[in-house]
């Protein structure tokens, strides 16, 4: 590597250096991430103090991350990139609609075995019941029996219960396993929507950007089996608000789902007051099944 002329003459010696790798994939993500990287030192017009500032987020982002919270997820969520990634890499590399989404910060390994049609509410939840049932079918639209299907979302207060000690281990979290008919079907309370943690670096942009923290009430899901792409979802509930300004940009028409209030009895529970219905069809392609690493633990 000769020594460096000038300023044109750095990225190219960077550049030459990067080609130097042996792996053909990392060689390209690198080379790619220098002449963008230092396309965006050179627009921007980067000064030493914005510099440092950088990496002194970098830092604090690092430091913010923990067992039961990941800042950087936050962050790509947030900036669109985790949307961006998931739609390039499916419904045929994003020209059409597809029902995966993302994995989100709170996907945990373990969850309890939970019987057809019972409830995956843990501890004290107020809130109106939910009763969800979910179809999964592959692409030829038939349906696809001994899934494991693990799903969670945050409860009423707008916390997961890894977030919040009031609530017991596992509380709103399952896994299920298809039949026959690749449904399952679960009992749980209504989702809202929620605020995203505000008290870290991804709360200070929000705040600079005069941006909500909000995500609409949406419920998540993870199916795995042989043979098939692991299904990675959210299905957001027609009745929340936030559905066009989601902070984390994660809605879209196919992850709509229809949520339905009713008045009368339901037909197991018996009178329980108003209860809603939720219910969605997932699409599954061949593939390989891999398990995402948990981004907590």
């Amino acid at each position: 590597m000769p020594i460096i002329a000038n300023l044109e003459a750095l990225t190219p010696a960077v550049l030459d250096v990067m080609a130097q790798t042996r792996d053909p994939r990392l060689r390209e993500i690198m080379e790619s991430l220098v002449r963008h990287l230092h396309g965006f030192v050179r627009e921007t017009g980067l000064t030493e103090e914005e510099f440092r500032a950088a990496t002194g987020v970098l830092n604090r982002m690092g430091q913010q991350t923990t067992d039961s919270h990941n800042e950087f997820v936050l962050m790509a969520g947030s900036l669109g990139v985790s949307s961006l990634v998931c739609l390039q890499n499916n419904g045929e590399g994003g020209s059409t609609e597809t029902t995966q989404s993302l994995l989100g910060p709170f996907w945990r390994l373990n969850h309890p075995e939970t019987g057809q049609g019972a409830t995956i509410v843990r501890s004290d939840t107020p809130g109106p019941a939910m009763f969800a049932e979910f179809a999964f079918v592959d692409a030829a639209g038939q349906p696809v029996e001994g899934l494991e299907v693990d799903v969670w979302h945050a409860s009423p207060v707008g916390l997961y219960e890894n977030q919040d000690a009031g609530q017991a281990p596992y509380n709103l979290r399952g896994k299920f396993h298809t039949g026959a008919d690749g449904r399952v079907r679960f009992r749980s309370v209504r989702p809202v929507g929620y605020p995203i943690p505000t008290d870290t670096t991804v709360g200070q942009l929000l705040e600079a950007q005069d941006r909500h923290p909000m995500r609409p009430a949406h419920v998540h899901v993870l199916a795995f089996k042989k043979g098939f792409k692991t299904l990675i979802s959210q299905i957001y509930v027609d009745d929340t608000e936030w559905l066009t300004s989601d902070v984390q940009f994660g809605v879209t028409e196919a992850l709509i789902g229809t949520l339905e209030r009713h008045e009368g009895a339901h037909p197991e529970a018996g009178e329980i007051g108003p209860w809603f219905s939720l219910e969605h069809r997932f699409v599954l392609q061949e593939g390989e099944a891999k398990l995402p690493v948990p981004p907590i633990k």
